[in-house]
Protein backbone atom coordinates (compact mmCIF):
# COMPACT_ATOMS: atom_id res chain seq x y z
CA UNK A 1 0.00 0.00 0.00
CA UNK A 2 1.29 3.43 -0.94
CA UNK A 3 1.03 6.74 0.93
CA UNK A 4 2.12 10.28 0.11
CA UNK A 5 2.41 13.29 2.41
CA UNK A 6 0.93 13.59 5.91
CA UNK A 7 -1.75 11.00 6.63
CA UNK A 8 -4.19 12.24 9.26
CA UNK A 9 -7.29 10.52 10.53
CA UNK A 10 -9.82 11.39 13.25
CA UNK A 11 -9.44 9.63 16.63
CA UNK A 12 -12.72 7.85 15.93
CA UNK A 13 -11.05 6.16 12.94
CA UNK A 14 -8.18 4.78 15.03
CA UNK A 15 -9.03 1.19 14.15
CA UNK A 16 -9.91 1.82 10.52
CA UNK A 17 -8.01 0.62 7.48
CA UNK A 18 -6.41 3.67 5.81
CA UNK A 19 -6.32 3.63 2.01
CA UNK A 20 -5.18 6.91 0.49
CA UNK A 21 -7.49 8.23 -2.22
CA UNK A 22 -6.25 11.83 -2.45
CA UNK A 23 -3.17 13.76 -1.39
CA UNK A 24 -3.17 17.23 0.13
CA UNK A 25 -6.14 19.58 0.37
CA UNK A 26 -7.78 21.43 -2.56
CA UNK A 27 -8.50 24.47 -0.35
CA UNK A 28 -5.38 24.66 1.82
CA UNK A 29 -5.95 28.29 2.88
CA UNK A 30 -7.28 28.00 6.44
CA UNK A 31 -5.21 30.26 8.68
CA UNK A 32 -5.11 27.79 11.58
CA UNK A 33 -4.01 24.72 9.60
CA UNK A 34 -0.42 23.73 8.84
CA UNK A 35 -0.93 20.16 7.63
CA UNK A 36 -0.46 20.70 3.90
CA UNK A 37 1.20 24.13 3.81
CA UNK A 38 4.44 22.50 2.67
CA UNK A 39 2.74 20.10 0.30
CA UNK A 40 1.94 17.88 -1.31
CA UNK A 41 -0.28 19.82 -3.67
CA UNK A 42 -3.76 18.42 -3.96
CA UNK A 43 -4.12 15.51 -6.33
CA UNK A 44 -6.50 12.62 -6.81
CA UNK A 45 -5.00 9.17 -7.16
CA UNK A 46 -6.02 6.97 -10.06
CA UNK A 47 -8.78 4.53 -9.22
CA UNK A 48 -6.63 1.71 -10.58
CA UNK A 49 -3.97 2.46 -7.94
CA UNK A 50 -6.51 2.84 -5.14
CA UNK A 51 -8.08 -0.51 -6.03
CA UNK A 52 -4.67 -2.16 -6.07
CA UNK A 53 -4.08 -0.92 -2.52
CA UNK A 54 -7.51 -2.16 -1.42
CA UNK A 55 -6.73 -5.58 -2.89
CA UNK A 56 -3.32 -5.65 -1.20
CA UNK A 57 -4.99 -4.80 2.13
CA UNK A 58 -7.34 -7.76 1.63
CA UNK A 59 -4.28 -10.03 1.22
CA UNK A 60 -2.72 -8.62 4.40
CA UNK A 61 -5.74 -8.30 6.71
CA UNK A 62 -8.18 -10.78 5.26
CA UNK A 63 -11.88 -10.22 4.65
CA UNK A 64 -12.84 -9.08 8.17
CA UNK A 65 -12.01 -5.38 7.83
CA UNK A 66 -14.98 -3.55 9.33
CA UNK A 67 -14.15 0.16 8.94
CA UNK A 68 -12.29 1.97 6.14
CA UNK A 69 -11.13 5.58 6.00
CA UNK A 70 -10.03 7.23 2.74
CA UNK A 71 -7.50 10.04 3.47
CA UNK A 72 -6.38 12.75 2.81
CA UNK A 73 -7.71 16.22 3.58
CA UNK A 74 -10.74 16.45 1.31
CA UNK A 75 -11.46 13.17 -0.40
CA UNK A 76 -15.06 14.28 -0.99
CA UNK A 77 -13.61 16.50 -3.75
CA UNK A 78 -13.11 13.42 -5.94
CA UNK A 79 -15.44 13.07 -8.91
CA UNK A 80 -18.59 11.38 -7.73
CA UNK A 81 -18.29 8.53 -10.24
CA UNK A 82 -14.74 7.76 -9.09
CA UNK A 83 -15.55 7.89 -5.39
CA UNK A 84 -18.62 5.69 -5.94
CA UNK A 85 -16.44 3.20 -7.82
CA UNK A 86 -13.85 2.79 -5.07
CA UNK A 87 -16.53 2.60 -2.36
CA UNK A 88 -18.35 -0.13 -4.25
CA UNK A 89 -15.08 -1.98 -4.86
CA UNK A 90 -14.18 -1.79 -1.18
CA UNK A 91 -17.60 -3.20 -0.22
CA UNK A 92 -17.10 -6.15 -2.55
CA UNK A 93 -13.52 -6.70 -1.39
CA UNK A 94 -14.43 -6.59 2.30
CA UNK A 95 -17.88 -8.21 2.65
CA UNK A 96 -18.03 -7.46 6.40
CA UNK A 97 -17.34 -3.73 5.96
CA UNK A 98 -19.61 -1.67 8.21
CA UNK A 99 -18.41 1.84 7.51
CA UNK A 100 -16.56 3.86 4.84
CA UNK A 101 -15.56 7.38 5.85
CA UNK A 102 -13.94 10.49 4.33
CA UNK A 103 -13.05 14.03 5.28
CA UNK A 104 -15.03 16.70 3.45
CA UNK A 105 -15.26 20.49 3.61
CA UNK A 106 -18.68 22.06 3.25
CA UNK A 107 -17.89 23.92 0.02
CA UNK A 108 -16.94 20.68 -1.75
CA UNK A 109 -19.90 18.79 -0.29
CA UNK A 110 -22.18 21.61 -1.43
CA UNK A 111 -20.82 21.36 -4.98
CA UNK A 112 -21.88 17.72 -5.07
CA UNK A 113 -25.51 18.50 -4.26
CA UNK A 114 -28.06 16.19 -2.70
CA UNK A 115 -28.40 13.77 -5.62
CA UNK A 116 -24.67 13.01 -5.83
CA UNK A 117 -24.55 12.54 -2.07
CA UNK A 118 -27.38 10.03 -2.35
CA UNK A 119 -25.40 8.18 -5.04
CA UNK A 120 -22.38 8.06 -2.74
CA UNK A 121 -24.47 6.70 0.11
CA UNK A 122 -25.86 3.98 -2.17
CA UNK A 123 -22.29 3.08 -3.23
CA UNK A 124 -21.33 2.57 0.41
CA UNK A 125 -19.96 5.88 1.72
CA UNK A 126 -21.46 6.01 5.19
CA UNK A 127 -19.83 8.81 7.20
CA UNK A 128 -18.32 12.22 6.47
CA UNK A 129 -16.16 14.23 8.89
CA UNK A 130 -16.73 17.98 8.34
CA UNK A 131 -14.76 20.79 9.91
CA UNK A 132 -17.51 23.28 10.75
CA UNK A 133 -15.01 25.19 12.97
CA UNK A 134 -17.54 27.99 13.57
CA UNK A 135 -21.01 29.09 12.57
CA UNK A 136 -20.04 32.76 12.77
CA UNK A 137 -19.52 34.21 9.29
CA UNK A 138 -17.13 36.88 10.59
CA UNK A 139 -14.84 34.17 11.98
CA UNK A 140 -15.19 31.97 8.88
CA UNK A 141 -14.04 34.86 6.73
CA UNK A 142 -11.14 35.69 9.08
CA UNK A 143 -9.84 32.12 9.10
CA UNK A 144 -10.30 31.82 5.30
CA UNK A 145 -12.43 28.74 5.61
CA UNK A 146 -13.83 29.22 2.11
CA UNK A 147 -17.45 28.76 3.14
CA UNK A 148 -20.22 30.45 5.14
CA UNK A 149 -22.83 29.40 7.64
CA UNK A 150 -25.68 28.97 5.15
CA UNK A 151 -23.57 26.76 2.90
CA UNK A 152 -22.39 24.74 5.88
CA UNK A 153 -25.99 24.29 7.02
CA UNK A 154 -27.22 23.18 3.62
CA UNK A 155 -24.29 20.81 3.07
CA UNK A 156 -24.83 19.25 6.49
CA UNK A 157 -28.55 18.79 5.93
CA UNK A 158 -27.93 17.15 2.56
CA UNK A 159 -25.53 14.63 4.10
CA UNK A 160 -28.13 13.70 6.68
CA UNK A 161 -30.92 13.52 4.06
CA UNK A 162 -28.74 11.30 1.87
CA UNK A 163 -28.59 8.81 4.71
CA UNK A 164 -24.96 9.19 5.77
CA UNK A 165 -23.61 9.85 9.24
CA UNK A 166 -22.20 13.31 9.86
CA UNK A 167 -19.49 14.34 12.31
CA UNK A 168 -19.16 18.13 12.66
CA UNK A 169 -16.08 19.59 14.33
CA UNK A 170 -16.08 22.81 16.36
CA UNK A 171 -12.87 24.65 17.28
CA UNK A 172 -13.30 26.25 20.70
CA UNK A 173 -11.51 29.58 20.89
CA UNK A 174 -11.17 30.08 17.12
CA UNK A 175 -12.78 33.51 17.39
CA UNK A 176 -10.37 34.79 20.02
CA UNK A 177 -11.46 37.06 22.85
CA UNK A 178 -13.43 39.48 20.68
CA UNK A 179 -15.68 36.87 18.99
CA UNK A 180 -16.12 34.30 21.76
CA UNK A 181 -19.83 35.00 22.35
CA UNK A 182 -20.83 35.20 18.65
CA UNK A 183 -18.79 32.06 18.01
CA UNK A 184 -20.71 30.07 20.62
CA UNK A 185 -24.17 31.38 19.69
CA UNK A 186 -23.85 31.25 15.89
CA UNK A 187 -22.20 27.83 15.97
CA UNK A 188 -25.07 26.49 18.07
CA UNK A 189 -27.52 27.84 15.48
CA UNK A 190 -25.88 25.88 12.65
CA UNK A 191 -25.67 22.72 14.73
CA UNK A 192 -29.31 23.03 15.77
CA UNK A 193 -30.37 23.40 12.12
CA UNK A 194 -28.30 20.43 10.93
CA UNK A 195 -28.54 18.09 13.94
CA UNK A 196 -25.44 16.07 12.99
CA UNK A 197 -24.93 12.60 14.41
CA UNK A 198 -21.78 13.76 16.20
CA UNK A 199 -20.57 17.14 17.47
CA UNK A 200 -16.85 16.89 18.16
CA UNK A 201 -15.10 19.60 20.16
CA UNK A 202 -11.51 20.71 19.62
CA UNK A 203 -9.72 23.53 21.45
CA UNK A 204 -7.60 25.91 19.40
CA UNK A 205 -3.89 25.20 19.58
CA UNK A 206 -1.93 27.58 17.35
CA UNK A 207 0.40 25.75 14.98
CA UNK A 208 3.83 26.64 13.67
CA UNK A 209 4.05 28.15 10.19
CA UNK A 210 0.45 29.36 10.15
CA UNK A 211 -1.01 32.83 9.54
CA UNK A 212 -2.97 32.52 12.80
CA UNK A 213 0.21 32.15 14.86
CA UNK A 214 1.61 35.24 13.16
CA UNK A 215 -1.55 37.12 14.18
CA UNK A 216 -1.06 35.99 17.79
CA UNK A 217 2.58 37.06 17.80
CA UNK A 218 1.64 40.49 16.44
CA UNK A 219 -1.10 40.90 19.06
CA UNK A 220 -3.83 40.90 16.39
CA UNK A 221 -5.47 37.76 17.78
CA UNK A 222 -5.91 37.20 21.51
CA UNK A 223 -6.31 33.51 22.36
CA UNK A 224 -8.58 32.39 25.19
CA UNK A 225 -7.29 31.02 28.47
CA UNK A 226 -8.67 27.80 30.01
CA UNK A 227 -11.51 29.46 31.92
CA UNK A 228 -12.51 31.51 28.89
CA UNK A 229 -12.62 28.37 26.73
CA UNK A 230 -14.76 26.63 29.34
CA UNK A 231 -17.17 29.58 29.50
CA UNK A 232 -17.40 29.59 25.71
CA UNK A 233 -18.12 25.86 25.80
CA UNK A 234 -20.86 26.42 28.37
CA UNK A 235 -22.48 29.11 26.24
CA UNK A 236 -22.36 26.83 23.21
CA UNK A 237 -23.99 23.97 25.10
CA UNK A 238 -26.62 26.22 26.70
CA UNK A 239 -27.74 27.17 23.18
CA UNK A 240 -27.64 23.65 21.74
CA UNK A 241 -30.95 21.88 21.14
CA UNK A 242 -29.66 19.43 18.53
CA UNK A 243 -30.24 15.73 19.15
CA UNK A 244 -26.59 14.81 18.66
CA UNK A 245 -23.83 12.92 20.41
CA UNK A 246 -21.31 15.35 21.90
CA UNK A 247 -17.68 14.28 22.22
CA UNK A 248 -14.52 16.15 23.18
CA UNK A 249 -12.32 13.30 22.01
CA UNK A 250 -9.06 15.20 21.52
CA UNK A 251 -5.87 16.00 23.39
CA UNK A 252 -6.37 19.75 22.92
CA UNK A 253 -9.40 19.97 25.21
CA UNK A 254 -9.25 21.01 28.86
CA UNK A 255 -11.99 18.65 30.05
CA UNK A 256 -13.76 15.62 28.63
CA UNK A 257 -17.44 15.99 27.80
CA UNK A 258 -19.16 13.02 26.24
CA UNK A 259 -22.79 12.04 25.97
CA UNK A 260 -26.13 12.53 24.27
CA UNK A 261 -27.73 15.93 23.71
CA UNK A 262 -30.04 17.36 24.84
CA UNK A 263 -30.52 14.67 27.51
CA UNK A 264 -27.15 15.24 29.19
CA UNK A 265 -26.94 19.02 28.78
CA UNK A 266 -27.37 19.65 32.52
CA UNK A 267 -24.59 17.18 33.31
CA UNK A 268 -22.25 18.92 30.85
CA UNK A 269 -22.93 22.34 32.33
CA UNK A 270 -22.34 21.01 35.83
CA UNK A 271 -18.98 19.57 34.70
CA UNK A 272 -18.02 22.93 33.24
CA UNK A 273 -19.05 24.84 36.36
CA UNK A 274 -17.02 22.48 38.55
CA UNK A 275 -13.99 22.89 36.27
CA UNK A 276 -14.28 26.68 36.47
CA UNK A 277 -13.57 26.39 40.21
CA UNK A 278 -10.14 24.96 39.46
CA UNK A 279 -7.16 27.29 39.23
CA UNK A 280 -6.13 27.88 35.63
CA UNK A 281 -2.65 26.60 36.43
CA UNK A 282 -4.13 23.11 36.93
CA UNK A 283 -5.06 22.80 33.25
CA UNK A 284 -2.70 21.81 30.46
CA UNK A 285 -0.26 24.62 29.61
CA UNK A 286 -0.48 26.76 26.49
CA UNK A 287 1.63 25.33 23.72
CA UNK A 288 2.28 25.74 20.00
CA UNK A 289 1.57 22.68 17.92
CA UNK A 290 4.14 21.24 15.55
CA UNK A 291 2.03 18.56 13.85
Amino acid sequence: MRYEGPIYRPPSEANSLLIQATAGCPHNRCTFCMIYKNGPRFKIRKNKDIKEDISEAREIYGEYVRTLFFPAGNTIAMKTDDLCEICSFARKTFPHLERITVYGSSQFIHKKGLEDLKRLAEAGLSRIHVGLESGDDVILKRIRKGTHSLQQTEAGKWIMEAGMELSMYVILGIGGKDRTEPHAIETAKVLNNVEPDFIRLRTLVPKINTPLLEEIEKGEFQPLGPHEVLKETGLLIENLEARSYLASDHYTNYINLEGRLPREKTKFLEQINMSLKRDESSFRPFFIGTT
